[in-house]
């Protein structure tokens, strides 16, 4: 089965692991602060990302020094259950952070874990990995981060709009907080940002595509069009010079008139361009637009 787009960015950002403790325990926060559930009562963090699910593990060791409770014996294809349900690992976890599980009502986004810039990166990488989605540039513009906490919405809206310059949207959906970007330009620099730096070219490239495609549709439109007001010129030009001949004022005509007359007769899908060229001595495109103009205009007046 064919990765989504999505899937693959997310592939991308689980490359390689943090260097730095301190970009371990950012990425983590990202990543239980949007995850399935982070309280004292237990951690889950559910995924479909094979490479997020094998990233998991070694990423927790890296930062807490712990293993999880409960998860995948092998990690295959389908949704990956990770839970951590042991009450002194939640609490050495949640103490890394500046909670303590007993009397944390709400949880936020603790600005001291994010103080260095590679943090703040390493965290929103987390985020995205564990609560984030973005749509096959193919089909539309959209990437979006999801938490049920309300604070923790509120607090990324501000770290995005400080490390990335714009401001996200917002929404409410299912009980969850979501905050999402349309614009394709914001969409590719937030995924390089985050590290998936292929993903954003892809976004660019899609975008590079869909304007090339609307280009040519828009010249096809365009020639389609000049095509059809050159038949209908030349149909109009033709009944004139029919009329003319009719009514016998044809041989009146000044011998310029009857040559421009008789081209167009020999030559009904020919352009003014290539008309004008096939007199002797050739003359413009005005030149010989202006003749047969006076041709339809001497049959209108019969």
């Amino acid at each position: 089965m064919a990765s989504s787009f999505s899937a693959g960015a997310k592939a991308e950002l689980c490359k390689n692991l943090p260097q730095k403790h301190c970009c371990a325990l950012a990425e983590c926060f990202g990543i239980l602060l949007f995850c399935n559930s982070f309280a004292s009562d237990g951690i889950r963090i559910i995924t479909e990302s094979r490479e997020f699910a094998q990233r998991l593990p070694k990423l927790f060791r890296k930062a807490f020094g712990v293993t999880f409770d409960q998860q995948p014996e092998e990690v295959t294809t389908g949704k990956q259950n990770f839970q951590i349900t042991d009450p002194g690992k939640i609490a050495d976890i949640m103490a890394s952070y500046g909670f303590d599980p007993k009397d944390t009502v709400s949880l936020h986004i603790n600005l001291a874990v994010v103080e260095e810039d590679c943090c703040k990166a390493a965290f929103l990488r987390g985020a995205f990995l564990a609560g984030g989605s973005v749509t096959d540039p193919a089909k539309g513009y959209h990437l979006e981060l999801t938490t049920v906490h309300q604070s923790v919405s509120r607090e990324a809206y501000t770290l995005l709009q400080e490390v990335l310059s714009f401001y996200p949207k917002t929404a409410m959906r299912g009980g969850g907080q979501v905050l999402y970007l349309k614009q394709s330009d914001q969409i590719s620099d937030c995924l390089a940002y985050l590290g998936a730096s292929v993903a954003a070219m892809g976004i660019m490239e899609a975008k590079l595509e869909k304007e090339l495609n609307n280009k040519v549709n828009r010249r096809c439109n365009c020639d389609e069009a000049n095509t059809s007001k050159v038949v209908e010129a030349a149909q109009e030009q033709l009944a004139a010079i029919r009329l003319l001949r009719e009514l016998g004022r044809f041989e009146q005509l000044p011998p310029k008139l009857q040559q421009a007359a008789m081209l167009r007769e020999e030559n009904p899908e020919s352009s003014l361009t290539e008309l004008a060229a096939m007199v002797e001595p050739p003359i413009s495109k005005p030149a010989m637009n202006h003749r047969l103009k006076k041709l339809v205009e001497l049959s209108q007046e019969v």
